[in-house]
């Protein structure tokens, strides 16, 4: 039998084969060549008594994520809301580097129109490639224009805590009842709800909850490799190559086609800072700690 890992917790894997979940355990194997199967992995199982199964082989992947721990993930929805908390751009420019380095298709969610404008957050993002909506968590408004895009696809929520992602979620899923946390007063953001990463089926595909997922500023979770990481900002794509020095790495070098797309208004500034502040991080690593990193 064939199915998808919709959920994991404890090393017990609940797979949908189409027609029911089955709880199954993976094979010892999986430990000897230091393989986990992830949420989203399609999998070879065999079933045993009791209605359970075992997991035998895990089917090719079309990607796989540290964090979220997912595997064939189509979108990624990045939610930030306009204020309250007040959107960190790092950690967005972070979140869609990461999606864009592993095959995901980034979508940047502005939530709580209704304490603000949108409009300066999503052209940062508009100029830059991505998709980009306005959506709220409070009224509904811009929900059925992301269930469009979510049709047949796998699709994972992000954002930092207290932007409002479980609200967004419970309106394009009711069923999900997932817990919201209010922002906290005294420290500006909001709390971890979720506590393990589970697929739902929805419009012809699944839709990821994810745990821990929020709290990217921490520069130990993810890397790119420094020489990687201009593939992952889409608007340098037309300037790579155009440089003045084949070795430039877009962070201030003389004749960098980058920088004067740049100084001419063509990129903008706190991409370029995001960019350069993830090309030091990454340069202070080692190439092999970095692949030991992204691969536990």
């Amino acid at each position: 039998m064939t199915g998808i890992i919709v959920k994991a917790i404890a090393g017990f894997y609940y797979v949908d084969t189409g027609d029911v979940v089955i709880e199954c355990k993976a094979r010892g194997k999986f430990r000897n060549k230091s393989q986990s199967p992830l949420v989203g992995d399609r999998v070879e199982i065999t079933p045993t008594d009791g209605g359970k199964a075992t997991v035998d082989k895990i089917l090719p992947r079309k990607n796989s994520l540290i964090r979220p721990p997912l595997a064939n993930l189509d979108l990624l929805f990045i939610i930030a809301s306009v204020s309250d908390p007040q959107p960190n751009l790092f950690v967005i420019d972070k979140l869609s580097a990461y999606a864009e380095y592993n095959g995901v298709e980034p979508i940047i969610v502005a939530n709580k129109p209704d304490l603000g404008s949108p409009e300066e957050l999503l052209s940062i993002y508009k100029k830059a490639g991505y998709k980009t909506l306005c959506a709220s968590g409070k009224t509904g408004e811009g929900v059925e224009e992301i269930t469009k895009l979510m049709i047949g696809k796998t699709s994972a929520f992000t954002g930092n805590s207290g932007v409002g992602k479980s609200s967004i979620l419970n309106r394009i899923m009711p069923s999900l009842s997932l817990e919201t946390a209010h922002t906290s007063q005294k420290l500006g953001r909001g709390r971890h709800t979720t506590r393990h990463s589970e697929l739902f089926k929805c419009e012809g595909g699944y839709i990821a909850d994810t745990p821990g997922f929020s709290s990217f500023e921490l520069n130990d979770d993810l890397f790119i490799r420094k020489d990687e990481l201009s593939g992952c900002f889409p608007e340098f794509e037309s300037y790579l190559g155009e440089c003045k020095f084949t070795s430039c790495s877009h962070t201030g070098e003389k004749g960098c086609a980058v920088l004067s797309a740049l100084e001419n208004g063509e990129i903008a500034k706190s991409r370029f800072e995001s960019y350069v502040r993830m090309y030091k991080d990454a340069a202070k690593i080692p190439d092999w700690q970095i692949n030991k990193r992204n691969e536990r």
